[in-house]
């Protein structure tokens, strides 16, 4: 960047709270219905292996296919918004999610509909890292709770919805209108996003780092790939996957040598994670995948399998883990940004773990009233571990390092939450393997959430951790235009 544009960019005016509202409910649409699409087709893919009368290895590839795609692509987008401005990167990727959803919807065999998922997978893993960077820089340090939650919420409901509305489609519409739904939810995006977003500049003369490229990318896949392999029958010691876990791992750590030796910037600089705030925010993020992103794993299938219960009732069964986290954010958000860190996020942990006893302790039938109070604790506990965290990250990153400190953390996070849910699939496999009665299937669901509670321990003690960052005073209104940067 020159200094005549970092300059012009330390001189842009602040954005006001209004203008900042409308902004988070744009980018919340991109990061909703990218969210929601995954778990609608999740639900759904028994339903396709039957339509395309094809086995379960190939039909899963309409999941792989897109989650390969989708983590592909985040290492660049920091890159992408640097050099044809962010509000074009993201407008980009939102239309490339819109044609593979379009294509999705008119596939007529499987090959094609893995295919048109590939081109949805490229745009949805370049939506959240360029939302966050965006919203980041028309936020400030000041307001940022206050955005990152805003634009977060709608994509913690977005999977919990997807259950409900992917149950609905399925037992009530063809398969192709779990695609063709997000048509219009894109094209709206698109509109709002041409007249809301704050425009910038892109930086002609700024580099792809193709070494950094050709490290960092197939290192995130091999280990994406190799996670997705480890609910196999064989687990961590089946060779599809820590082979490809072993290659992710090294290529990771060849490309972490070379961020530290380049000399012009590195697709990520992995220097922001020696910082206190971020390197520890990153760790407790990737925790977390054992805890609360497990249990959005773990408790469709307690559900189905212990309960029997259908898609369509689970998914009504979930809504009050959703519940909980809009609760944090309409009633106890303010209260939270004003406490010290450390006790927000111990408390959010805390509550995660007391919402997860209920189901340790469960029976096939009853007690219902006390499942639902825990989901609604569980969610409650993430919304308060999640928002804090991510704001610490992103707080502790300059105007030039966001678009690509964006992309390290949205790494972290979508490596670490299968990683986790990977290691709670094989502790309930294991478990299952010697269930023969549906009392052993319940002993066995009993002790996996006995191991998340206990995994919850590591989160726990990290957020003590946490750099204190309790604020006394309200968010400062700012007073001047809201004249987006050109």
């Amino acid at each position: 960047m020159t200094s005549t544009a970092t300059a012009a960019q330390a001189t842009t005016p602040p954005v006001t709270d209004r203008r900042l509202n409308l902004i988070s409910l744009v980018l919340a649409l991109g990061v909703f219905i990218t969210l929601l699409d995954t778990t609608i087709v999740n639900i759904a893919l028994d339903h396709l292996r039957t339509v395309f009368d094809a086995s379960v290895a190939q039909t899963q590839w309409v999941a792989t296919g897109y989650l390969l795609a989708f983590v592909s692509v985040i290492p660049v987008s920091g890159w992408l918004s640097e050099r044809f401005g962010a509000r074009n990167a993201w407008m980009f990727a939102v239309g490339a999610f819109l044609v593979g959803s379009l294509l999705c919807g008119l596939a007529g065999s499987l090959p094609e509909l893995i295919a048109f998922r590939v081109v949805q997978g490229i745009g949805g893993g370049m939506v959240m890292p360029i939302t966050l960077s965006i919203v980041t820089r028309a936020a400030g340090p000041e307001r940022l709770h206050k955005a990152t939650a805003a634009v977060a919420l709608p994509g913690l409901l977005g999977p919990i919805l997807g259950s409900v509305l992917g149950g609905a489609i399925v037992q009530s519409l063809s398969w192709h209108w779990m695609f063709l739904v997000n048509v219009p939810v894109c094209l709206v995006a698109l509109v709002l996003g041409r007249f809301l977003l704050p425009a910038t500049a892109g930086q002609r003369g700024h580099r792809l780092d193709v070494s950094g490229f050709l490290l960092l990318t197939p290192g995130v896949v091999g280990v994406a790939y190799g996670i997705g392999e480890v609910s196999g029958k064989d687990g961590f010691a089946a060779a599809r996957a820590w082979l490809p876990l072993f290659i992710g791992v090294v290529l990771l750590a060849a490309f972490t040598v070379h961020s530290l030796r380049a000399r012009r910037p590195a697709l990520i600089d992995v220097r922001v994670f020696a910082r206190r705030s971020f390197g520890l925010s990153g760790v407790i993020t990737f925790a977390s995948g054992f805890s609360t992103y497990a249990l959005s794993f773990l408790l469709p299938l307690f559900y189905q399998q212990v309960r029997g219960e259908t898609v369509l009732h689970t998914g009504l069964l979930l809504i009050p883990q959703g519940l909980g986290t809009m609760f944090f954010v309409v009633a106890l958000r303010n209260l939270a940004a004003r406490l010290d860190g450390r006790f927000v996020v111990a408390a959010g942990v805390l509550l995660t773990m007391i919402g997860t006893v209920p189901f340790a302790l469960a029976d096939a039938h009853g007690r219902t009233a006390l499942l639902l109070a825990g989901q609604f604790a569980q969610g409650l506990g993430f919304a308060a571990t999640t928002f804090p965290v991510m704001a610490l990250a992103l707080s502790s990153l300059s105007h030039d390092e966001t678009p690509r400190g964006s992309a390290a953390f949205s790494v972290v996070q979508r490596v670490g939450a299968p990683f986790g849910v990977a290691v709670i699939a094989v502790i309930l496999q294991n478990r299952l393997a010697g269930a023969a009665t549906a009392t052993d299937g319940l002993s066995a669901f009993s002790g996996t959430f006995w191991w998340i509670v206990g995994l919850s321990a590591v989160p726990l003690v990290l957020a003590f951790f946490v750099p204190s960052q309790k604020r006394t005073e309200p968010e400062p209104e700012p007073t001047a235009p809201t004249v987006p940067a050109q």
